[in-house]
């Protein structure tokens, strides 16, 4: 494994606080980036996430510790040194007034021009890879308040890259964005972490996408200690559970997503194949029955019918068979009604 582009030492972060000892977030902080490398930041609220992530930017005094970029201590490099090694993206939107989204990518070249600002011809060609990168050149010669929250990170995504650093950190990149907009935007971090050998660190709410995209998690439980592995092996050793849990919410390993604690239901064995059957264990699960697939003795059964031969019409169907009857319905609706006034009326016998 190659050496670390950003790495900790014995970090402590959090907040002096004048006469008192200083409020401590979180300690014992040793961790590193490594180039082409994609890692998710995670955690409850009030963690500590946005504060390891300022501190790690030099926004933020570190408690106590050392980072280190390049080799070099992050506290011995001048502002343009730092600003040419590494790039910020953070949540708060920006006023840019009359900016096109060129002019604000542009900004990303500053630790490389004069006094004046002046763009030479490779400072231009940064701007436009730049923005070939994040797939925005359509919105090059927009002016900045016509585009949406999605195009406009895309934007600041560019400005950033602009600035050619080796490290881009990036605080809740995806906090506004609909859910297409989320996927977008990872794919592109993704992409420029392979592709630019780049190292890149976000923090991030949106558990599935960083499981599915990261390299690498972080993860910072709260009041505890900084834990690092891949999203497989966090999942597995039960960190994810231990982190992220709250009153009513559990964290399921199978599906890796958080799902409500609901009182049982009762049970119901599951028949079928295929996407209809995924989404009707979810529509069951959601109501609060325990599903097991296949023939495995529970008093009702549904079979979905959804293949050819099995339904007239091509529609898929669902099958409730209970002990003394066999009823089949045209729609989910119908079906988790009916179980759930099945389950009424046997309690209540």
């Amino acid at each position: 494994m190659s050496e670390p582009i950003l790495y900790t030492e014995n970090l402590a972060i959090g907040y002096p606080n004048r006469k008192e000892p200083p409020i401590v977030v979180a300690d014992k902080i040793g961790v590193g980036l490594q180039p082409g490398e994609l890692v998710c930041l995670l955690g409850p609220n009030g963690a500590g996430k946005s504060t390891l992530m300022r501190t790690l930017a030099r926004m933020q005094v570190p408690l106590h510790g050392g980072i280190f970029l390049n080799q070099q201590n992050l506290n011995h490099l001048t502002a343009r040194q730092l600003a040419r090694q590494l790039s910020v993206v953070l949540t708060e939107p920006i006023n840019a007034g009359m900016l096109t989204g060129w002019d604000l990518v542009a900004l990303g070249r500053h630790p490389y021009t004069n006094w004046a600002g002046q763009l030479t011809a490779a400072d231009e060609t940064a701007v436009n890879q730049a923005i070939a990168a994040v797939g925005a050149t359509s919105l090059a010669q927009r002016h900045i308040h016509t585009l949406s929250d999605g195009e406009r990170q895309k934007i600041m995504i560019a400005r950033a890259l602009a600035q050619e650093p080796t490290v881009m950190l990036l605080d809740e990149p995806t906090a506004y964005l609909d859910l297409p907009r989320r996927v977008e935007v990872m794919h592109i971090l993704r992409q420029l972490a392979r592709d630019s050998h780049r190292a890149i660190l976000l923090s991030t709410h949106d558990l599935d996408l960083a499981l599915r995209n990261a390299d690498k998690i972080w993860l910072l439980p709260k009041g505890g200690s900084l834990q690092v592995g891949t999203p497989e092996e966090l999942v597995l050793n039960g960190s994810f559970e231990a982190a992220f849990q709250a009153d009513g919410v559990q964290f399921d390993r199978q599906s890796g997503s958080f799902k409500m604690a609901t009182q049982q239901a009762g049970q119901v064995d599951l028949v079928g194949e295929g996407l209809s059957a995924v989404w009707t264990k979810r529509a069951l699960e959601r109501v609060g029955f325990a599903v097991h697939e296949g023939v495995n003795g529970a008093t009702m059964r549904v079979q979905v019918l959804a293949n050819e031969g099995e339904v007239a019409d091509g529609r898929i169907q669902w099958q409730l068979i209970k002990p003394q009857q066999t009823i089949t319905h045209r729609n989910l609706t119908d079906l988790v009604n009916d179980l759930k006034q099945s389950k009424a009326s046997a309690k209540n016998r």
